[in-house]
């Protein structure tokens, strides 16, 4: 991977690391509903604009149900998991829960795909699980009333882009950037009818309407772009350690800006959480600074 790409990769990290710090500033106002309409219409505007731009096409009359079933169990209700869970989680605590979706995916896998379950991928899980524990277990934040449910929505959120990786896996072909675009609107059309379960708490304020804008348009729609750019660039594999870096990020968003308080139990759960989820995909840190060999193009070619 070239430094420009690892850049490219840091970016992301950084950016959806700081969708949970986005997400906890704006749901007490807006409720877990109102929150995520903004931030996949904002997505779904700005991936419109980009798709003028690049002159890609939806093909909604072919696709169209595809889109709505993708942006349901991709988008639409792992977005309102993690709006729910976010009115008592720390940033922190979200980031790592988000940081099992493989370890989630490999589950699928095992149990419904008659995928092989290997000691390496066991021992992954087990860390994976104990991880989890750790983390949850000696955080201050189970004290709090609803603490318990908050856990399980989050981790049904990781759970949904486990079964998301699967069902991308089996569906018809669709282009990357269409699927991203596409997914959008049909999120937006799933989760319009919830904003009657979950009413806006308080009047909006500035920072509120920002830290929406700034999670539908940067963290949705300008990380889908770098997203599919990394994919074009050094395959989809090598992308996906992007989910060993989020952590990093939205610990570190959480304390400088929402002072959230990083114990020793943060640190020892979130690494034995990567831990597992790098041995359940057989994730080799060493790959990253592999530089990609492109074979030279003959000029017959041309």
């Amino acid at each position: 991977m070239s430094l420009q790409n690892i850049a490219r990769l840091l970016l992301l990290a950084a950016i959806w690391g700081a969708s949970f710090l986005f997400i906890r500033i704006a749901v007490p106002v807006l409720g877990p509903a109102f929150l995520m309409n903004g931030r996949v219409l904002f997505a779904a505007l700005f991936l419109l604009l980009a798709a003028l731009l690049l002159k890609k096409r939806l093909l909604l009359a072919e696709h169209w149900q595809h889109y709505l079933k993708l942006g349901f169990i991709n988008s639409a209700l792992p977005f309102l998991l993690f709006a729910y869970a976010a009115g008592v989680l720390t940033a922190s605590l979200l980031s790592v829960l988000n940081a099992t979706a493989p370890i989630w995916g490999a589950v699928i896998g095992i149990m419904f795909y008659r995928q092989p379950l290997s000691a390496k991928v066991l021992f992954g899980l087990t860390l994976g699980v104990s991880g989890v524990a750790v983390l949850v277990g000696f955080d201050p934040v189970l004290l709090q009333p609803g603490a318990l449910w908050a856990v399980a929505a989050a981790a049904s959120a990781a759970c949904c882009y486990g079964i998301a990786t699967h069902y991308t896996r089996r569906a018809k072909a669709v282009e990357p950037f269409a699927n991203a675009h596409g997914s959008m609107w049909g999120a937006l059309c799933c989760l319009l009818p919830a904003t009657v379960l979950f009413p806006v708490q308080q009047s909006i304020t500035p920072g509120v309407a920002a830290a929406v804008l700034a999670l539908g348009v940067v963290c949705t729609g300008v990380a889908y772009l770098l997203y599919f750019k990394l994919v074009q660039e050094v395959g989809a594999t090598s992308t996906l350690t992007v989910t060993f870096l989020i952590p990093v990020f939205g610990v570190l968003w959480g304390w400088l800006f929402l002072n959230e308080q990083v114990g020793w139990h943060t640190l020892a759960g979130s690494l034995t959480v990567l831990t597992g989820t790098a041995l359940v995909t057989g994730f080799n840190p060493g790959s990253l600074w592999q530089r990609r060999q492109k074979p030279v193009q003959s000029t017959s070619d041309s």
